[in-house]
C-alpha cells in the first residue's frame, strides 16, 4: 500500500505515515455514498439536522485535542487553533438552522393553481478542502452538503490528514453508514474523486487547482462550488486613520502566517502619508514574533511546508531584485521547521510577481500611489482575482464609491472585510465559481425543482 509522510512544519519531523486511497478505494467510497444517498435524502431536512446536531457538542468535547492536532499538523498557534474549533462548535447549529430555512418549499400562485418550488439534493458531493483552516473549511462544505440531503466523499488536504480523519470520524458517527466517506491522498487522489461518479464538487483551494477541476468536470457537466484564492488589496487614502489602517495591513497580512485566502496581499498608500504609514507598519510588524505554535509567546507559527516557504522566499527575492526596499524582517527560531519571519517591503512594483501571484506568506507589501480615487480603484483591480478588498478613508462617500468600483465579493470600509451573519462568502472574477455560506450558499448543494399543481375542482364547477 502506498503511503505519504505527514510532517510537523515546526520541526520537519514525521508525525505519521498515511495510507493513500487507491483508485479502487475512491471508487468504492463513491459507490457506498451513492448507495446510501436515497435513504438519507428521504429523511426530512429537520430529521437530517437532528442527526447532525451532535456535531457541535462533539467538537466542543474534543476541542483541546483537535486544537493540538491542528497545531502539530499545520503549525498555527495553539490559541488560534482552539479558537477555530470553538468557532465551529458554535457555528454548526447556525448552519443547520440556515439549511432548514434554505430547504423550505416556496408556494407560488398561478392562474390554474399553484407551483411549489422544492430544493432537491444533487446526490453525491466530493468535498476537497485545504489545510489553512483545517476545521472550518471542511465543515463549511460538509455540513450544508449533508443537511441538504446529499452524501459526501471527503478528501482533506494531504498536509492535514489527521485533522481531516478526526473530523470525518466525529461526523460519520452521527449519520448512517456511507453518508460520509473519507479518502486520503494528494492531488492525484483528488483528481480520481473529481473524475468519479459524483454530482457536485465542493472545492476550496488554489485558482490553478480550481481550473483543473473545471476542465475535468466539464466532460460530464458536473456542478461546481469553487472557493479559490485572492490577492486582496488595501487602499489607504491620504485622509485615512493611519493607526487603524496600519493595524489592518499588518494583522491581516500576517495572521496565520499570511496563509489566508483573504489576507491583505497588496497595500496601496497615498503618497503624502506613505512615510508615516510605513513607520507605523514596521513598528507593528515587529510585534509579530515567529516560533513553534505551542510557544505562547509566538504570534506566528511556521509555514505549512518547505515548498510554501520556498514560494514566499522566491517572491520576496524577486521583488527586492526589482527595486523593492526591505523595511523589516523579523527573526526565526533556530533548528528545523518551515519558518519565515514577518517581513515588510516598500516600493513594490505593481508588476512584480509578489503583486500578481498569491503569496500566502507573512509579507506586508507596500506600494505608493498618487492618492487619486480612480488610481486606487485601478490598482486594486489590477489582478485576475476578486475575493476581498479594504478601503480606508475619512470620506465615506469616496470610500463607498471605491468599494463599488473594486471587483471583489467582500469589501471593508475603515475595517477589515467581513459580512453580517448569514451572508454568503463570494469570490468575484477568478476567485470563485458558486459560493459558500448563508442561505444562498447552502442552496448551491441543491437543485431547484418546481412542481405545478392545478386547483382542485369544486363540486359545482
Amino acid at each position: 500500500m502506498n503511503t505519504f509522510d505527514d510532517l510537523n512544519p515546526a520541526s520537519g519531523e514525521t508525525l505519521a505515515q498515511i495510507s493513500i486511497s487507491s483508485s479502487e478505494d475512491v471508487r468504492a467510497a463513491i459507490a457506498r455514498a451513492r448507495a446510501a444517498q436515497p435513504a438519507w435524502a428521504a429523511l426530512t431536512v429537520e430529521e437530517r439536522a437532528e442527526h447532525l446536531a451532535g456535531l457541535g457538542p462533539r467538537l466542543g468535547e474534543a476541542a483541546e485535542d483537535l486544537a493540538e492536532l491542528v497545531t502539530r499538523e499545520m503549525g498555527k498557534p495553539l490559541s488560534e487553533a482552539l479558537a477555530e474549533v470553538r468557532t465551529w462548535e458554535r457555528q454548526v447549529p447556525v448552519e443547520l438552522a440556515e439549511v432548514i430555512l434554505a430547504m423550505q418549499v416556496e408556494v407560488h400562485p398561478t392562474k390554474r393553481g399553484e407551483t411549489r418550488l422544492h430544493r432537491a439534493p444533487l446526490g453525491v458531493v466530493a468535498a476537497i478542502t485545504p489545510w489553512n483552516f483545517p476545521i472550518g473549511m471542511p465543515l463549511q462544505v460538509i455540513v450544508p452538503a449533508l443537511a441538504s440531503g446529499n452524501t459526501v466523499v471527503f478528501k482533506p488536504s494531504e498536509l492535514v490528514p489527521l485533522v481531516g480523519a478526526a473530523i470525518a470520524k466525529i461526523t460519520a458517527e452521527l449519520v448512517p453508514a456511507g453518508v460520509l466517506e473519507l479518502v486520503q491522498g494528494s492531488g492525484a487522489t483528488g483528481a480520481e474523486l473529481v473524475a468519479g461518479d459524483v454530482d457536485l464538487i465542493g472545492f476550496v483551494g488554489s485558482r490553478a487547482t480550481g481550473q483543473h477541476i473545471m476542465q475535468s468536470a466539464s466532460s460530464s457537466l458536473k456542478r461546481l462550488v469553487l472557493e479559490l484564492g485572492g490577492k486582496d488589496p488595501l487602499v489607504v487614502m491620504a485622509d485615512a486613520n493611519l493607526e487603524a489602517a496600519a493595524e489592518c495591513a499588518v494583522r491581516h497580512s500576517l495572521r496565520n502566517a499570511g496563509q489566508v485566502c483573504c489576507a491583505v496581499e497588496r497595500v496601496f498608500v497615498a503618497q503624502e502619508i506613505a512615510p508615516e504609514f510605513e513607520r507605523l507598519v514596521v513598528q507593528k510588524a515587529a510585534e509579530w514574533t515567529t516560533g513553534d505554535g505551542f510557544d505562547p509567546d509566538s504570534r506566528m507559527g511556521p509555514l505549512v511546508s518547505a515548498s510554501q516557504r520556498d514560494k514566499v522566499v522566491s517572491q520576496v527575492d524577486e521583488a527586492l531584485s526589482s527595486g523593492a526596499r526591505l523595511c523589516y524582517r523579523g527573526e526565526t527560531p533556530d533548528g528545523g521547521g518551515f519558518f519565515y519571519p514577518a517581513t515588510v517591503l516598500a516600493d513594490v512594483s505593481p508588476g512584480a510577481r509578489i503583486s500578481r501571484e498569491e503569496t500566502f506568506g507573512p509579507v506586508v507589501s507596500l506600494t505608493v500611489f498618487s492618492g487619486a480615487e480612480a488610481e486606487g480603484v485601478r490598482l486594486a483591480n489590477e489582478t485576475p482575482y476578486g475575493l476581498g478588498a479594504n478601503v480606508y478613508s475619512a470620506d465615506l462617500e469616496c470610500a463607498e464609491r471605491m468599494a463599488q468600483g473594486i471587483h471583489a465579493g467582500q469589501v471593508g470600509i475603515n475595517q477589515y472585510l467581513g459580512g453580517a451573519p448569514g451572508l454568503p462568502w463570494v469570490g468575484a472574477r477568478q476567485s470563485g465559481f458558486g459560493f459558500l455560506g448563508g442561505i444562498e450558499g447552502h442552496r448551491q448543494f441543491t437543485l431547484p425543482k418546481s412542481i405545478s399543481i392545478p386547483t382542485t375542482p369544486t363540486a359545482d364547477s
